[in-house]
């Protein structure tokens, strides 16, 4: 930095008055929110509790689930929180169905080889094409759509 100030003619007391300038803004930090390396800290995890059927149908997690679906996602009215959604109606935000009852829905696919191939139907709304694994018992799902496959065993 002071070979460039140096440079492009600028008096060496302003290089020093940078460096103390860099310093008083490097040392406010909060120490409250900043780590020991300098990264934020993670926000206080909420404990996961499954909703039911008692819980007001405006806090399911969707309109026809009413709980959270994995243990990583915050319930709905915690998620909604801070100044970003401030003074907003959870009643009156948008609320897709889950998919979680429509792939359920969906037929399991039996393939006759020991692997399936899944693409999400192709085209550009699909997804990469990805080969799922048969030899063990069970259907298998796709990892980005949700399709179940399984190996159509035949009788010898």
């Amino acid at each position: 930095m002071t070979a460039l100030l140096q440079r492009i003619g600028a008096p060496s007391r302003s290089s020093s008055a940078l460096k103390s300038l860099a310093r008083c803004v490097t040392n406010s930090a909060s120490k409250e929110v900043v780590g020991a390396a300098g990264s934020p800290k993670p926000s206080q995890a909420i404990p996961y509790q499954e909703a039911d059927a008692n819980t007001p149908k405006e806090l399911w997690q969707a309109p026809n689930h009413p709980g959270t679906w994995s243990r990583g996602q915050n319930p709905r009215p915690h998620a909604m929180s801070g100044p970003r959604f401030e003074q907003k109606d959870l009643r009156f935000q948008a609320a897709p169905f889950a998919a979680m009852d429509a792939v359920a829905q969906d037929p399991i696919r039996l393939v006759d080889g020991r692997r399936a191939t899944c693409d999400g139907g192709g085209g550009p709304l699909g997804h990469p094409k990805i080969f799922i694994n048969l030899d063990k018992p069970g259907p298998k799902p796709c990892g980005y759509c949700g399709i179940r496959f399984e190996q159509a065993h035949h009788e010898h």
